[in-house]
């Protein structure tokens, strides 16, 4: 297990001082990118080897969002390697050491000279290691997709939503979702299924549909092809 303290800053709360769901998966994707960091494995061994880890599927849940200033506990582990796959799991802790999100990822081994998958070394599962998964309900990886969408306005992929692999940042996906919707949702739990990866310019034409409990918004292309699916639910 790898972790980190930090304290909810000003930059990362929205206009009720509570932490934003976006930089809960932040803090989660930074702690899975310091644990690579300090095994070795980080982001320029990769980019020697033409090598990256690509998440194919979020599924996080919100217990309760910290407030400004509260300190912050963010740990994760992996939890299983299979074939291309790679499982991890993520946790943020208060102060009190109480849960206050958690979390489930799953991973793609991919040889980016190629662009398509290959099997990670055995040296580079070994430096991970396994460790016990949490005790949550885990949801499938694919996303079930509704018959009726509505079509909102198009919007170009900016230069501040690319990361260091040239495409736009996982993260990114939610916070496009998020501000497509028309309120302001009190999420519980969202995931994300990563069908293909945006680019700097290309066009994203989100639609939106709501049906048993739950959000889906689809960022696609002008084709209707995703590059992302963001299921939102909220407390209730």
């Amino acid at each position: 297990m790898y972790s980190f303290d930090s304290r909810v800053r000003f930059s990362e709360v929205d206009h009720t001082k509570q932490i934003t769901l976006p930089a809960v998966i932040n803090y989660f994707q930074d702690c899975s990118t310091f644990h690579s960091e300090s095994l070795g494995l980080g982001v320029d061994y990769f980019a020697e080897h033409k090598r990256a880890w690509v998440l194919n599927a979020w599924q996080v849940i919100t217990e309760r969002y910290p407030k400004l200033g509260e300190h912050i506990t963010v740990s994760t582990w992996a939890t299983e390697f299979n074939g291309l796959y790679g499982l991890r799991n993520f946790r943020m802790a208060d102060g009190r050491g109480r849960t206050a999100a958690y979390a489930n990822s799953v991973w793609v081994y991919m040889d980016m000279a190629k662009g398509r998958p290959v099997k990670p070394l055995q040296e580079e599962i070994e430096a991970y290691g396994e460790e016990e998964p949490l005790a949550m309900e885990y949801a499938p990886r694919k996303i079930a997709l509704p018959d009726a969408w509505e079509e909102r306005e198009s919007f170009p992929v900016r230069k501040y939503h690319i990361d260091t692999n040239e495409h736009v940042n996982n993260c990114q996906y939610v916070q496009m979702a998020l501000e497509v919707l028309e309120s302001e949702p009190d999420i519980r739990q969202v995931r994300v299924e990563y069908r293909k990866s945006a680019v700097y310019k290309d066009s994203i034409i989100p639609r939106v549909a709501r049906e048993d409990g739950r959000t889906v918004v689809s960022l696609g292309d002008a084709q209707g092809r995703p590059y992302a699916i963001v299921e939102l639910k909220e407390n209730i």
